[in-house]
């Protein structure tokens, strides 16, 4: 198991819109990321810098893989014409991405 983290920026406008989309996560949505081997999935907001946190625990043996056919799923890129919009991708994020990946630097259980 790999716990990961990211981080990306969320439009103050669209806040209350992102809050109602996830208060109500379409069901497809969520089998899509079960079956992408990600676990104890939690999204945090942080006003008023308007900032998301992303937290998973992976569980596959091969993370692109999982991610790519996410990608490919016509209900997640469905999902994905609704969340996009409400975010703002980090300027330090690497090519690619929409969520900038986090290094864990400590754990303690």
């Amino acid at each position: 198991m790999q716990r990961m983290g990211m981080m990306i920026g969320i439009k103050p406008e669209k806040i209350d819109e992102y809050k109602r989309l996830h208060a109500n996560a379409w069901p497809e949505v969520l089998k899509q990321i079960h079956d992408s081997n990600i676990r104890n999935y939690s999204i945090f907001l942080r006003e008023p810098e308007n900032l998301l946190f992303g937290y998973w625990e992976y569980h596959g043996d091969d993370f692109q893989a999982d991610m790519a056919e996410m990608a490919k799923d016509p209900k997640t890129q469905e999902w994905w014409t609704f969340t996009d919009p409400c975010q703002s991708p980090l300027a330090s994020r690497s090519d690619g991405e929409q969520w900038s990946m986090m290094q864990q630097v400590f754990y303690t259980d």
